[in-house]
C-alpha cells in the first residue's frame, strides 16, 4: 500500500484541477459568441479526462490566437483528414436534404470516424456549415488492408541508380537531395492489421501519407448510405454532391503555399512543391516527382511523369526540326525554283490563267516571288529526311516510356498493382440504378447487374450523338472552304483596283490573305464546337450508365478523342490529301455544290497553305489553352473570395482557404491528357509540313508544366489521391496515333510536297546537266489555249495574250491528245506512289527492329523487383517464424505452469491424507 499523506495529496491536487476547470469553463461560457459553439462528437467528459477537457476548452476559448492554418480538430490533436460543407436551403427540399445528411453522418461516424462540425455563425460568410472528419488509427488500419496499401518494413539495401556520365553538366537543371527524394526507400509490403508489428511505425499519427489517409476516407464516403428513397437504397458522397445536400467535398491541403507550417502542424510540402516545382523561375529546374506523388497520389504523379518525359524528348525532335528550318533559310535564296519565279525574265514572262470566274483576272507567275521562297523554308531535301526522322522517333519515345513506365511502378511500389483496387470497383451511380443481380463467378457473390437490352437504347443515342457532331465539323469545314472561295474573288479583284495596295500585293497575295483569314475562322469554329461538344458527351456518358470507373473513362475518352481528332484535324487533312488534287483544268474545273469553283494550289505547291493552317490551329491552341488555365481558376477564386469576405475580422480557416479555392474535379486530369495526346498528333501527323512543330510544342511544355503545377498548387483544391501504374488508354491512342503518323508524313511528302516532281524532273526530264532543275517551272506548268475558255469563266477583259499557264502536266492546245494527261503526270505518280510504299516499309522496319532491340522492362529494374520480392518474403518469412516461436513459447510455459499447479494440489491431497 502507497502512503496515505501522499494518496491524499494527489487526490487534493485533482479537486483542485477540476474546480479550477469548472471555474474556467463558467468564467468563459458567456464570452463565447455563438459562432463558437461548434461541439465535438465523441467526447463526453469522464473524470479521468476532466484535465484533459479542461485544456481543450482552453483552446477553444482562444480560437482567435490559432494559427489560421491549423489541420487539426479544436483539441489539436486530431488531424483533420477530409471536410464536407452545406448551406442551408430556404426551398422545399430542405428538411429532405438535413435528414439526409444527419443519417449520413451518423452512418459515418458507425464506420468510426469522427467528426467536428462548425456552425455557419462561425464560417466567413456567415452562412456555410463545415463538417471536419478524422480517421482514428483503427479505420485506417482497417480500409488500408481493404484497399491493399503497401507500407514500408524494411528500409531498402539497394543502392539509388548511378549516376550517368556527363551528369555534372546537368548539375543547374537538378533540385536538391532532399527534396528530389523526401524519403529513403524502403521494402514494402500490403499493410496488414494483423502484422502491425512487421511494419516501421515509428509514431501512428504520421505512418499514413495524407494522400493515404484522403483517400481512405474518400472510399468511406463514397459507399456510405443516407437513406432509403423510392424504395432504393442511396448512398455516396457524390450523390450527395449532385443534389446540392453537400456543396463540396475535399481533403485540405498542408498549409499555404507561400510560408511554411507553423508548429504543431505538420511540414506543408504544399509550400516545398511551390518553391521548387510551380514557380515560373524554375522552368528549367526537374520535377520533384517522388513528393508529387506523396502529396497528391499516384495517378497525377503518373500525368507530370508522362509530360516530363514527353517534353525531355521532344528536345531531341526540335534541334533536328530546328537544323532542316536553318537549311532551308540558308538555302532559300539560292533555290533554282524561287529563282525562276522571282526572275522577271522568266516568272515575269509566264502568264497564269485566272483563278476565279469572270472577276479573276490573268496574272504573272513571279507576283508570287516572297511566297515560293517562304514555301522552301518548310519544302526542301531536308523534308524527306526529317519525315523519316520523325516516324524513328515517335517509336523510340514510346519504347522508352514503356521503359520509364516500367521504372516508375518500381520505384513508387506499383509492380503488383491491381486495377481491380480502384478502377474496376463499381461506381455507386451504376449499383443505384440497378434492378437486377447476377453472380461473380470469381467472388461467387451477388453483383448489380444490367441486361444489355437496358442500355443498347443509350449506346444508340450515344454513337447517333458522336457521328452527328462529327457531321457538324465536316459542316462547318466546308462552310469555311465556301467561305475561302466566296472571298477570294472579292480579295483579288480589291487588291488589283485598289492601286493602295500595290506594295503589300508583293507580300500578301489574295491566295495568303484567303488562307490566313480562312484559318483563323477555323480555329474560332473549333473553340466553339469544342465547348459545345465537352458537355454533351459528359451527359452522354452518364446516361450509358458504365459499371465501373474505367469503363467511364474508357467510354468518355473515345467520345472525346474522336470528335476532337476530327474537330483539330479535319481541315488539315484537307488542305494537305485533297486541296488541288481535284481541280480539273481551264475550260472543264470541277465545282462543290455546282457554284464555287474547286480550290487551287499555289504554284509551289498546298505545303505552305497546310504550314499556315498547322501553326495557327496548333499555336492558337496551346495560347488559348495555357490563358484559360492560368487566368480562369485565378479569376473564380478571387470572386469568390471578393463575396464571401462578408466579416473580415472571424477567422479565416485552413477549411475555408481551400473552400474559396476551384475544384480540380474527376475529369481535370482526362483533359490535360487529352490536350497533351492532340498536341502529340500535331507534333507527328503533319510534321513534315513543319519542322518548326517539335520546337514550339516543347516551349509550349515547358511553360504547361509550371501552370499546370502553379494552378494544381495554388488555385485548386486538393485532389482526392488515387493510384495508377499507367496512363492507361491513352497509350493505346498514342501508338494508334504513331501508326497513322508514318501513312500521314509519307503522302504529305508525296502528295502536298513539290519534291517528288522536282525529283522526276531532276533525273528523268532535265537537260542541263550543269543545273539539272534549270527549267523545271516552265516543265510544270501546263499550256492553255485563251480561246478555249467558255465564255462563263473568262475575264471580263481579254489582254494580249493567246494562252495561259496553269500547274498540271497535261498536253498542250496543239496536240491529239490535248488536255489529257501526259506521260509525265503517271511517272509522277507512279514515284509518288513507290516513295510512299518504300518510306513507310523503311520507318514500319525500322520500328519493329526498335521495339524488339528495346526491352520492356530494363535489366537493372527487373534485378531489383527481383531482389525486393526475395527480402519481402524473407521479411515475412521471419516475422512469422519469430511470432510462432513466441506463441509455442507462452504455450509451453503455460502447459509447465498447469502441470505444476496438478502436482502441488496431488502433494497437498496426499499429505493431508
Amino acid at each position: 500500500m502507497g502512503d496515505p499523506n501522499v494518496l491524499e495529496m494527489v487526490q487534493e491536487e485533482e479537486r483542485r484541477i477540476n474546480r479550477e476547470a469548472d471555474y474556467a469553463f463558467e468564467m468563459n461560457e458567456q464570452s463565447l459568441s455563438s459562432r463558437e459553439t461548434s461541439f465535438l462528437i465523441k467526447e463526453e467528459p469522464t473524470p479521468a479526462k476532466r484535465y484533459n477537457l479542461f485544456l481543450r476548452r482552453r483552446l477553444m476559448f482562444q480560437k482567435d490566437k490559432q494559427s489560421k492554418d491549423s489541420i487539426f480538430f479544436r483539441d489539436g490533436i486530431r488531424q483533420i483528414d477530409f471536410v464536407l460543407s452545406y448551406v442551408d436551403d430556404i426551398k422545399k427540399e430542405a428538411e429532405l436534404k438535413a435528414d439526409r445528411r444527419k443519417e449520413f453522418e451518423e452512418n459515418l461516424r458507425k464506420t468510426g470516424l469522427e467528426l467536428e462540425i462548425e456552425d455557419k455563425t462561425n464560417s466567413e460568410d456567415g452562412r456555410t456549415y463545415f463538417v471536419k472528419i478524422h480517421a482514428p488509427w483503427e479505420v485506417l488500419v482497417t480500409y488500408a488492408e481493404v484497399l491493399g496499401i503497401k507500407m514500408p518494413i524494411k528500409e531498402s539495401d539497394i543502392p539509388r541508380p548511378e549516376k550517368i556520365p556527363f551528369s555534372f553538366l546537368l548539375g543547374p537543371l537538378k533540385l536538391a537531395r532532399n527534396v528530389k527524394h523526401p524519403h529513403p526507400e524502403y521494402f514494402t509490403a500490403q499493410f496488414s492489421r494483423h502484422r502491425q508489428e512487421l511494419f516501421l511505425i515509428d509514431d501512428q499519427s504520421s505512418f499514413f501519407p495524407s494522400s493515404a489517409r484522403n483517400r481512405i476516407v474518400y472510399y468511406i464516403l463514397s459507399r456510405c448510405p443516407f437513406g432509403i428513397e423510392d424504395g432504393k437504397k442511396k448512398f455516396g458522397i457524390e450523390r450527395l454532391l449532385s443534389s446540392n445536400t453537400y456543396s463540396s467535398a475535399y481533403p485540405l491541403h498542408d498549409g499555404q503555399y507561400w510560408r511554411p507550417s507553423e508548429p504543431p502542424n505538420p511540414v506543408n510540402e504544399r509550400y516545398i512543391l511551390f518553391q521548387n516545382w510551380a514557380r515560373f523561375s524554375y522552368f528549367y529546374k526537374e520535377q520533384p516527382l517522388d513528393l508529387i506523388r506523396n502529396y497528391y497520389g499516384e495517378k497525377i504523379g503518373m500525368y507530370f511523369v508522362f509530360l516530363g518525359f514527353y517534353t525531355e524528348m521532344l528536345f531531341l525532335a526540335a534541334v533536328v526540326g530546328l537544323a532542316c528550318f536553318i537549311y532551308g533559310l540558308l538555302s532559300m535564296h539560292t533555290t533554282t525554283s524561287s529563282s525562276e519565279i522571282c526572275d522577271p525574265k522568266i516568272g515575269g514572262q509566264i502568264i497564269m490563267c485566272p483563278l476565279c470566274d469572270s472577276t479573276c483576272d490573268y496574272w504573272r507567275l513571279n507576283s508570287t516571288c516572297l511566297a515560293s521562297k517562304v514555301s522552301h523554308l518548310f519544302d526542301n531535301e531536308s523534308t524527306v529526311f526529317f519525315a523519316i526522322f520523325m516516324g524513328i522517333w515517335v517509336t523510340l519515345f514510346l519504347e522508352f516510356w514503356k521503359q520509364r513506365q516500367a521504372r516508375l511502378e518500381y520505384e513508387w511500389d506499383l509492380v503488383d498493382f491491381e486495377e481491380e483496387q480502384q478502377q474496376l470497383q463499381l461506381r455507386p451511380e451504376f449499383e443505384a440504378m440497378c434492378k437486377h443481380k447476377k453472380m461473380n463467378p470469381v467472388t461467387k457473390e451477388l453483383e448489380p447487374y444490367m441486361p444489355l437490352y437496358s442500355r443498347i437504347p443509350w449506346y444508340f443515342l450515344s454513337g447517333a450523338t458522336v457521328t452527328l457532331w462529327m457531321s457538324l465539323v465536316v459542316a462547318c469545314m466546308v462552310a469555311v472552304i465556301v467561305y475561302r472561295l466566296s472571298v477570294f474573288a472579292t480579295f483579288s479583284s480589291f487588291m488589283e483596283s485598289d492601286a493602295s495596295l500595290k506594295h503589300v500585293k508583293s507580300f500578301l497575295t489574295p491566295q495568303i490573305t484567303t488562307s490566313l483569314t480562312g484559318s483563323c475562322l477555323n480555329f474560332i469554329v473549333i473553340l466553339i464546337l469544342n465547348f459545345f461538344y465537352e458537355k454533351i458527351s459528359v451527359w452522354i456518358t452518364k446516361m450509358e450508365i458504365p459499371r465501373t470507373y474505367q469503363e467511364y473513362e474508357s467510354s468518355l475518352t473515345l467520345k472525346m478523342f474522336l470528335f476532337q481528332f476530327v474537330n483539330f484535324y479535319s481541315s488539315c487533312f484537307y488542305v494537305a490529301f485533297f486541296k488541288g488534287k481535284f481541280v480539273g483544268y481551264p475550260g472543264k474545273y470541277t465545282y462543290l455544290f455546282s457554284v464555287w469553283r474547286s480550290e487551287e494550289c499555289d504554284p509551289g505547291g498546298c505545303l505552305i497553305e497546310l504550314t499556315t493552317q498547322l501553326t495557327i490551329i496548333m499555336t492558337g491552341k496551346q495560347i488559348f489553352g495555357n490563358v484559360k488555365e492560368a487566368i480562369y481558376p485565378l479569376v473564380l477564386n478571387w470572386w469568390r473570395r471578393r463575396k464571401a469576405r462578408t466579416n473580415s475580422e472571424k477567422l479565416y480557416s485552413r477549411w475555408e482557404q481551400d473552400h474559396d479555392l476551384e475544384t480540380f474535379g474527376s475529369l481535370g486530369l482526362f483533359y490535360e491528357y487529352l490536350e497533351t495526346v492532340i498536341q502529340f498528333g500535331f507534333v507527328t501527323l503533319f510534321v513534315a509540313s513543319f519542322p518548326l512543330a517539335p520546337l514550339l510544342a516543347l516551349l509550349n511544355n515547358v511553360i504547361e508544366i509550371r501552370v499546370d503545377a502553379w494552378k494544381l498548387t495554388t488555385q485548386y483544391r486538393r485532389p482526392v489521391a488515387a493510384k495508377a501504374h499507367s496512363i492507361g488508354v491513352w497509350q493505346d491512342i498514342l501508338y494508334g496515333m504513331t501508326v497513322i503518323s508514318v501513312a500521314s508524313n509519307a503522302f504529305i511528302v508525296a502528295f502536298t510536297s513539290d519534291i517528288i516532281p522536282r525529283l522526276v524532273y531532276y533525273y528523268a526530264y532535265s537537260t542541263n546537266s550543269n543545273e539539272p532543275l534549270k527549267g523545271y517551272i516552265n516543265n510544270s506548268l501546263s499550256i492553255y489555249l485563251i480561246d478555249d475558255l467558255p465564255n462563263r469563266t473568262a475575264p471580263l477583259e481579254r489582254g494580249a495574250f493567246t494562252t495561259c499557264r496553269y500547274r498540271d502536266y497535261r498536253y498542250p492546245p496543239n496536240h491529239e491528245l490535248k488536255y489529257s494527261h501526259n506521260m509525265q503526270f503517271w511517272h509522277v505518280l507512279a514515284a509518288k506512289m513507290t516513295f510512299i510504299i518504300a518510306m513507310e516499309h523503311v520507318v514500319f522496319l525500322v520500328k519493329f527492329l526498335l521495339a524488339w532491340m528495346i526491352p520492356d522492362v530494363p535489366k537493372d529494374v527487373l534485378e531489383r523487383i527481383k531482389r525486393e520480392k526475395l527480402m519481402t518474403i524473407k521479411i515475412l518469412h521471419d516475422f512469422e517464424l519469430k511470432k510462432l516461436k513466441e506463441n509455442l513459447t507462452v504455450s509451453s510455459n503455460e502447459l509447465a505452469k498447469e502441470v505444476m499447479i496438478q502436482e502441488n494440489k496431488a502433494q497437498l491431497a496426499k499429505s493431508t491424507i
